[in-house]
C-alpha cells in the first residue's frame, strides 16, 4: 500500500516539471522572435529652402563674463528737501508774477510780489519802535547813574530798566516778522518803507505749478507755487524678505523705465530700510542715480537688476536654448543639414548669453544652431506628435 502511495507522488511530480519545462521553453521561444527596441536619437533634417526661409545660423560655445542679478521693481522718489511748495503768511492783491511753469530757478529768486497794507503798518511799527529805544536806552543811562549816586528812587530805575526790556523784545519780534516776509530790518529806514512783499524761490528747481494770475487775492497759507529739483531723483526699490540677504549696501544696478526697457541707467545702493513696509514682508531699497537726465521724472515705475555676483563660464545666446516642458535643449549639427537634439541645464542670464550644461555628450568643436532652434523643436514635436 504504502509503495502505491509513493509511486503516484512520484508520477504526479514529473508531469508538473514537464510542464514547466515546456512553458520555459515557450516563453524564450517567445522572447527570441520579439525583437529589443534601440533607443532613438532625436534628429531634425531640413532641406536647403527650410534652412534659408528660418535664416537658420550656426555658432560655438563661448566663454562669458555673466553676472548673476535680482529683478526688483520700483519707482523714482524725490527727497523731501528737493521739493517745495511754497505760500505766504499773509494774504494779498499778487502785483508782478517773473516765473513760468517748466523754468529753473535758483534759490532766493523771486518768484512774484504781493501787495499788502499790513506789511507798511509793521514796518510804521519797526522804525518807531527803534525811534523809541533810542530814547529808552539813553534814559536808563541816566537813571542808572542817579541811582549809583542814590539821587533817584530804586522804582524809577527799575521802570526805566523794564521799559527799556519791552523794547528791545519787541525789535527783535518785530525784526524776525519782517525777514519771514522777505524784509530786512537791518537796511529799513523812512526813506525805502516797501508796499509789497517778494515770494522767493525756498530751493534750486523747477516751477511745476504756479497756482495765481495777476491781480488775484492770494490767501495766505495757500500753496502759490511748486518746485522739484530732479537733480535729486532716487530708486525706492521693493526688495521682499528671501531675497534681502543678497543686497548690500554699494552694490551696482542697472534699471530701466517700465515702458522703455530698451533704455538703461547705472544706479549704486546706497542705503537699506530696517523694517517691513506695512502689511508687506519686504522692505525699501534705496539707490542713487550715476547720471544726469532729463527723461526720467518722480513717480516713473522701474525694473531694475542688482548685480549679485560674476563668473566666467560656457554660454551660448539664450535664442540657442528652447524648451519643451521643464527641460531645455539646444542643436547641434551632425552633417549636411542635419541637427541633433542636446538636453542642457541653464544658470544665469546676462546681456543677452545664458549659462549652459549639457546633459548628453557633445562632440568636440560641435556647431550649435545659434538661430532657428524653434523651428527645428517644433518640427520634431510635430514628427512625435504625428507618430
Amino acid at each position: 500500500m504504502k509503495n502505491n502511495i509513493a509511486l503516484i507522488i512520484l508520477l504526479f511530480l514529473g508531469v508538473v516539471s514537464c510542464k514547466n519545462n515546456d512553458k520555459e521553453a515557450t516563453m524564450n521561444e517567445a522572447s527570441k522572435e520579439i525583437p529589443t527596441e534601440k533607443p532613438t536619437t532625436a534628429v531634425v533634417t531640413f532641406t536647403d529652402a527650410q534652412i534659408k526661409a528660418i535664416d537658420l545660423q550656426l555658432g560655438n560655445f563661448e566663454n562669458k563674463n555673466l553676472t548673476t542679478t535680482l529683478k526688483i521693481n520700483g519707482k523714482l522718489s524725490l527727497p523731501p528737501q528737493y521739493q517745495a511748495q511754497v505760500s505766504i503768511l499773509t494774504g494779498g492783491v499778487v502785483k508782478n508774477i517773473f516765473v513760468q511753469e517748466g523754468e529753473f530757478v535758483s534759490k532766493g529768486k523771486t518768484l512774484a510780489t504781493i501787495a499788502n497794507t499790513d506789511v507798511i503798518q509793521l514796518q510804521q511799527d519797526y522804525l518807531e519802535n527803534n525811534a523809541n529805544l533810542s530814547y529808552l536806552e539813553k534814559e536808563y543811562v541816566r537813571q542808572k547813574e542817579l541811582r549809583d549816586d542814590n539821587i533817584n528812587a530804586g522804582k524809577i530805575y527799575q521802570q526805566s530798566q523794564r521799559e527799556l526790556q519791552i523794547a528791545q523784545a519787541k525789535k527783535e519780534t518785530l525784526k524776525s516778522k519782517l525777514a519771514q516776509l522777505g524784509i530786512n530790518a537791518n537796511n529799513l529806514s523812512s526813506k525805502n518803507i516797501a508796499s509789497s512783499i517778494a515770494i522767493s524761490a525756498p530751493i534750486s528747481g523747477y516751477i511745476q505749478h504756479i497756482n495765481l494770475s495777476m491781480g488775484k487775492f492770494a490767501d495766505a497759507n495757500a500753496i502759490l507755487f511748486e518746485i522739484i529739483d530732479n537733480r535729486f531723483l532716487h530708486l525706492d526699490l521693493k526688495v521682499f524678505e528671501k531675497d534681502i540677504h543678497k543686497i548690500k549696501i554699494g552694490q551696482q544696478i542697472e534699471f530701466s523705465d517700465a515702458n522703455d526697457v530698451s533704455h538703461s541707467h547705472p544706479a549704486t545702493i546706497y542705503a537699506v530700510n530696517k523694517a517691513f513696509e506695512p502689511n508687506e514682508q519686504a522692505v525699501l531699497v534705496h539707490a542713487k542715480i550715476n547720471e544726469t537726465t532729463e527723461t526720467l521724472l518722480p513717480g516713473m515705475y522701474v525694473e531694475a537688476r542688482v548685480k549679485i555676483d560674476n563668473s566666467n563660464t560656457t554660454a551660448l545666446p539664450t535664442e540657442a536654448i528652447v524648451n519643451n516642458g521643464n527641460d531645455h535643449f539646444i542643436f547641434i549639427a551632425t552633417g549636411k543639414n542635419t541637427f541633433q537634439q542636446i538636453k542642457v541645464t541653464i544658470g544665469s542670464t546676462d546681456l543677452g548669453y545664458t549659462e549652459v550644461k549639457a546633459i548628453d555628450e557633445i562632440p568636440a568643436n560641435a556647431k550649435v544652431v545659434i538661430k532657428g532652434a524653434y523651428y527645428l523643436l517644433s518640427e520634431l514635436t510635430k514628427g512625435s506628435e504625428e507618430e
